[in-house]
């Protein structure tokens, strides 16, 4: 395992993170145990980062992850987790909210600090009000001990460019924008490493569309980019080789940023994905696969509270 720095922060980060919204069972149902197990054989991988938050399974998966990391020296890794989100149309970026749920995330991780708190997917909140109220609220618990470093969460990397100078934050996570299908995270790395602010790539499986299995019911993809999805999948088992493989090493042994986070629910999915990342790119596999993706290549989707209510919409007709 490679680790590098997150930007100018003192966090030396596994070039692999452990994504814990499996632990809430965002991507389907699993046994408790099995996560538990998955979480201590990522720290035995050397995996040091664990990215979670209380949306996730609403509030499950921090409540397990901190079960798992029960009695393990709290020098061996580090913790990352969110706040302004408590559901998916409850978002409250108040000062008063923030530092209670800090508080709460202390309490269900069971320690006594964060080596980093994020806002959570930015684009549902007021950018003034994160950057006068959220965001000075954090440093304060920051002046007091309880978290180590302050960053943004959030999808439209616009508004996190625009966010991450306004309120002068230490990191971004931006996820499912550097992956084999969208690189769009790619020209905007120089500019937030010029901004002293370090990167986190986070879902370099695009939510699971990039998997045999395929993305559950709740993505926001269109259509046609579910559609090339699969036809590299059965690209891949053509070639006798794994969607997933080769999006998680393309990934992560090519990104900019310092970390790729990626959920985790089992040992065995540990054991693989630490497996892929010691074995070179199948290129010409890659080749193939980018070829079949080029129609829908940096092509995503909206994110923020005018998607939400298209989505309600729709799901209404």
């Amino acid at each position: 395992m490679r680790y590098r720095l997150l930007g100018r922060t003192d966090l030396n980060v596994s070039e692999l993170a452990f994504g814990a919204s499996p632990l809430g069972s965002v991507f389907g149902a699993f046994a408790e145990q099995d996560g538990i197990e998955a979480v201590r054989t990522a720290l035995d991988a050397g995996i040091n980062f664990f990215d979670v938050a209380p949306y996730y399974g609403a509030t499950t998966a921090e409540t397990l992850l901190g079960r798992a990391l029960r009695g393990v020296d709290r020098g061996t890794y580090l913790l990352a987790t969110k706040v302004g989100r408590d559901g998916r149309a409850d978002f409250d970026f108040s000062a008063r909210r923030v530092k209670r749920s800090v508080t709460e995330s202390l309490r269900r991780l069971g320690t006594a600090h964060l080596d980093l708190i994020q806002c959570h997917d930015i684009e549902f909140g007021h950018p003034t009000q994160i950057v006068e109220e959220t965001v000075p609220a954090l440093r304060e618990l920051q002046s007091e001990g309880l978290v180590r470093h302050v960053g943004i969460t959030g999808y439209p990397l616009p508004e996190l460019g625009q966010l991450a100078v306004r309120a002068g934050v230490d990191t971004v996570l931006s996820y499912c924008q550097y992956t084999l299908h969208d690189r769009r995270l790619a020209a905007w790395e120089e500019r937030f490493r010029r901004w002293g602010v370090g990167v986190i790539n986070a879902s370099p499986l695009a939510m699971g569309a990039l998997t045999r299995r395929g993305a559950p019911d709740w993505h926001p993809g269109s259509f046609g980019f579910h559609t090339r999805c699969a036809e590299a999948a059965d690209l891949c088992e053509d070639f006798g080789g794994d969607l997933a493989k080769l999006a998680l090493q393309f990934s992560a042994q090519t990104t900019p940023a310092a970390t790729t986070v990626i959920g985790i629910s089992s040992s065995e999915e540990v054991r693989r994905n630490v497996a892929w990342l010691t074995e070179p790119i199948d290129q010409e596999l890659l080749v193939a696969v980018e070829t079949c993706l080029a129609p829908v290549r940096d092509q995503g989707w909206t994110s923020g509270p005018a998607a939400e209510q298209d989505l309600r919409r729709e799901r209404r007709l």
